[in-house]
């Protein structure tokens, strides 16, 4: 009997050993891997630490990694930090987050990427990258509207240019539709797959002739008609669509329904420039007499995607974040754009390069666009069925009475 107890005795201790062995490994493990781990971000040449020596360097480097110009960079740091509230934390600077926003959207690299470039943990940079994109979310109220919102003043580019003045001295600005590369489940592809055949975002736009967006509406799916999308924004006031004053109005494309305030070209014609550069590039008649000039006054849009998506190589493919974040992706970059364009420095390359020439459109522009040709609504069901609104007549008879006097210039 008392052979068994001592045998029952030594069994338990075994255990209990085992069991404190056991403990022990575990806690050492822990221990090695969260407490008393092997750094691995240990370059000297940390986040921080780069940044202060691009802003110190030569202008091209900068703006070739960030999209902008040290002055630019440094008050666009001050406005987000004043009064949009970004911020960092002990170890990561207010500017390394704008930083490392600015890079992750200009370049389109990975947070693994980014993680070497800045030298902080992948959880680090995703956390900051919301961080950025959510100020840059907020910086876009107050910089995608009109400058003037009641368009008292005829824009300087149709002021101080024969082509538009005075035949299109009451235009405001430029609407169009773009797509945006977009990454969606597998059970949404087919609605977000459009006439280009990949999965994209249609985002709808209206520029002034300064280049800036004074409105977006992003997110819709790429099968979208841009003339659903249209009606979307201007019929619901909550969304502040710049509505044209009285008189004034925008010059949109053949997708878009002729209304009071919205100026389309002679349908079954001729329209888009590179339609008349192709062969003769003689005009015939005062359809392709009005369309021409027509089509290149809102080739301003068309310049403004370009450089937009020229600027910001993310939207060009987009990595797998959530459909959320790709259009806060959209609407934040538009939100640069604009900052960068309206900044009194306007130091930017690639703006003045579209200043140097007015009909230079960047190829990016073109990017997910299905080229509709000479007659943009022949053969095209869907067109055909757009409805004009109130107001049609009113802008049809405008739209003849600039083609008269287009004519009357000619002759």
């Amino acid at each position: 009997m008392e052979c068994n107890e001592n045998l029952s005795e030594s069994a338990d201790t075994a255990n209990i050993k085992k069991t404190i062995l056991a403990a022990i490994c575990v806690i050492n493990e822990y221990y090695e891997t969260y407490i008393c781990k092997t750094p691995c971000m240990t370059s000297s040449s940390r986040g921080d630490k780069w940044i202060g020596e691009l802003l110190q360097g030569h202008p091209t480097r900068f703006h070739n990694m960030f999209r902008m110009s040290q002055t630019i960079f440094l008050d666009l740091l001050y406005e987000l930090e004043c009064v949009h509230h970004l911020h960092g934390s002990s170890r990561t600077t207010s500017r390394e987050v704008l930083a490392m926003t600015l890079y992750i959207l200009s370049h389109n690299e990975s947070i693994r990427s980014t993680c070497e470039r800045f030298q902080h943990s992948s959880e680090t940079i995703s956390r900051y990258f919301s961080i950025g994109l959510e100020a840059l979310v907020k910086l876009s109220c107050s910089v995608i509207k009109p400058i003037d919102p009641q368009f008292g003043d005829i824009p300087r580019n149709i002021l101080y240019d024969h082509r538009y003045m005075p035949y299109f001295k009451d235009c405001i600005g430029a609407i169009d539709g773009t797509h945006v590369d977009a990454r969606v489940s597998n059970a949404e592809k087919a609605a977000y797959i459009g006439r280009c055949g990949s999965t994209t975002q249609n985002v709808m736009a209206v520029c002034d002739f300064n280049m800036c967006f004074t409105f977006i509406m992003a997110g819709w799916e790429g099968s979208a008609h841009d003339s659903r999308i249209f009606k979307f924004a201007t019929r619901n006031s909550r969304h502040n669509f710049p509505m044209p004053p009285p008189g004034k109005y925008y010059v949109v494309d053949a997708g878009y329904p002729m209304q009071r305030g919205f100026l389309k070209p002679f349908p079954d014609t001729k329209y888009h420039i590179p339609d008349f550069e192709r062969g003769s590039q003689l005009v015939r008649g005062r359809k392709e007499t009005f369309n021409k000039r027509h089509s290149s006054l809102r080739g301003v849009i068309e310049r403004s995607f370009g450089v937009w998506k020229k600027k910001w190589v993310i939207l060009r493919d987009m990595p797998t974040y959530s459909f959320k974040k790709q259009i806060k992706i959209v609407i934040a970059t538009m939100a640069l754009h604009n900052y960068i364009r309206r900044h009194s420095s306007r130091e930017d390359p690639d703006f003045n390069i579209c200043d140097a020439d007015g009909t230079y459109i960047p190829d990016e522009a073109y990017e997910y666009r299905i080229g509709q040709s000479v007659v943009e609504t022949e053969g095209n069901d869907f067109i055909r069925q757009i409805r004009d609104g109130e107001g049609a007549e009113e802008m049809v008879q405008l739209r003849e009475k600039i083609t008269d006097a287009l004519m009357d210039e000619m002759n």
